[in-house]
């Protein structure tokens, strides 16, 4: 499976200069925990979370009007969108971050979040019980072998 098949896309993105208010309204309407920082041209400045403004902004004494350029990480770990979701699997282990901007022709074309990963895990794993859970329920129950019947598994 490619990451492009996971990500989830269009990427909420947001400009170096905006407000860190404007950028966690951003995150409250759109219901995302991050924002991409892209610059004039498109291209990846950086990411800011919900707790960069929390913690390293206000928490840290910065005015609700800095911008989130004075939070934000801007050296990002990414991966590509016709990389293996084993490659992205390997990025998170490695880095350790929770969330992947995507790339394609060096643009950003997405984000991929551990959220995402569970999300496809639980899909096979539900598409491996389906039929283990329809043999189950097949099965004769304890109740109806009382009573003498007598059947062998």
């Amino acid at each position: 499976m490619k990451v492009s098949e996971a990500m989830t896309s269009p990427p909420v993105t947001v400009a170096p200069g905006v407000r860190m208010t404007e950028a966690a309204r951003r995150m409250a309407e759109a219901a995302v925990g991050s924002l991409v920082v892209v610059d004039d041209e498109g291209a990846l400045a950086g990411i800011v979370t919900d707790r960069d403004i929390a913690l390293r902004g206000l928490g840290g004494g910065m005015a609700p009007d800095a911008t989130v350029d004075a939070v934000m990480s801007s050296r990002v770990v990414t991966v590509d969108a016709g990389d293996d979701l084993q490659a992205a699997y390997r990025a998170f282990r490695r880095t350790g971050v929770r969330r992947l901007p995507v790339l394609e022709l060096g643009r950003v074309v997405g984000v991929l979040t551990t959220d995402d990963l569970f999300l496809d895990l639980f899909r096979r794993l539900a598409d491996l019980l389906g039929p283990v859970a329809r043999t189950v329920l097949q099965e004769p129950s304890e109740r109806d072998c009382a009573g003498g019947a007598s059947h062998e598994f």
